[in-house]
């Protein structure tokens, strides 16, 4: 259904996406820019996926929930950068009304997801490292099945709780977006309607499904840090916090752009701060993963080397 002025009010029903730059010269390097980024991205992250598919060290629950992730980055750069270098091709800049929703449903259910699964990754490492007597039954096949489904719905209900909040403003004025793709804050901006309660409902939002997950990973971290403080070796101490090391950089990258995001609403004169924010969420943090993972890895490192010499065989 269109959102017709005479049914609610609405008017606008296409948005004008501004992109990165507007100087048209730009554009081609732009273009070339973000579709290398792109297929880096894709590649290094299915690249992982293959990695712990076929190799047999790879599949433990680090590395379930690891290529989970790795298909979250492949959404969440697919749910944007494909649209902008699409425009950029056509010259065409804009987007209509449900384009806009579907994008952002899709962002924040595959944004959540991360949220839920880094949590679930620095709890089996709370679990490896602190209970290890008790790991191979408190992290089953089972439970890590469970924790991705729980995941999906509560990701699931947030988006969708977003996406039906924004669908109830009126937008009956400016309709230019100064961002590369449609977020909340943004169309809150040119919302003519009171946008009091969907600020509200954001923040309540970040809070549950950001706040709660960062408070259960720093705690985590604290138990396994005070563990490993506990080993006597030197090498031991090592290797412990070598395992739990790239998780911390990648929830650091994750949290601390999704913080400058969304908890400083309000702000309007943030538009290319913003911009610079969502190339790290969308572009450069799913680039930046797979070579987190596999740097100081040499067990990914190894299957990811079978799996370009194709000298591996599934058992």
């Amino acid at each position: 259904m269109e959102p017709e002025s005479e049914a609610n009010g609405t008017a606008v029903t296409e948005f004008i996406l501004l992109g990165l730059v507007e100087t048209p010269e730009l554009w081609p390097f732009v273009f070339v820019l973000f579709l290398f980024a792109y297929l880096v991205s894709v590649g290094g992250n299915l690249s992982i996926l293959a990695a712990i598919l076929v190799e047999p060290k790879l599949h433990t629950p680090m590395y379930f929930f690891l290529g989970n992730l790795s298909v979250l980055d492949v959404g969440c750069i697919t749910v944007t950068v494909p649209a902008m270098l699409g425009r950029l091709l056509s010259h065409r800049h804009i987007i209509p009304y449900h384009s806009c929703l579907s994008q952002i449903f899709f962002f924040h259910l595959l944004a959540g997801m991360d949220n839920f699964l880094l949590t679930a990754m620095a709890y089996d490492r709370f679990l490896a490292i602190c209970r290890p007597l008790t790991y191979s039954t408190c992290m089953s096949q089972t439970v890590q099945s469970m924790l991705v489904a729980v995941s999906w719905a509560c990701s699931t209900s947030n988006a969708l709780t977003h996406t039906i909040a924004l669908s109830t403003l009126n937008f009956c004025g400016p309709n230019v977006i100064n961002h590369f793709y449609c977020d909340l804050p943004q169309l809150f901006q040119l919302s003519c309607s009171s946008i009091q309660f969907n600020e509200l409902l954001l923040f309540v939002m970040c809070i549950l499904m950001a706040g709660v997950p960062l408070v259960l990973i720093i705690t985590s971290y604290t138990h396994v840090a005070a563990a490993v403080l506990r080993i006597r070796s030197v090498e031991g101490r090592k290797k412990a916090f070598s395992t739990c090391g790239s998780h911390l950089t990648v929830v650091c990258l994750f949290y601390g752009t999704g913080i400058f995001n969304y908890m400083r609403l309000g702000s309007e004169e943030s538009s290319d701060k913003d911009k610079g924010v969502g190339v790290f969420n969308t572009v450069i943090n799913p680039m930046l993963n797979p070579l987190v993972y596999s740097l100081r890895n040499p067990d990914v490192q190894g299957a990811l080397w079978r799996v370009i010499t194709g000298k591996w065989s599934l058992t």
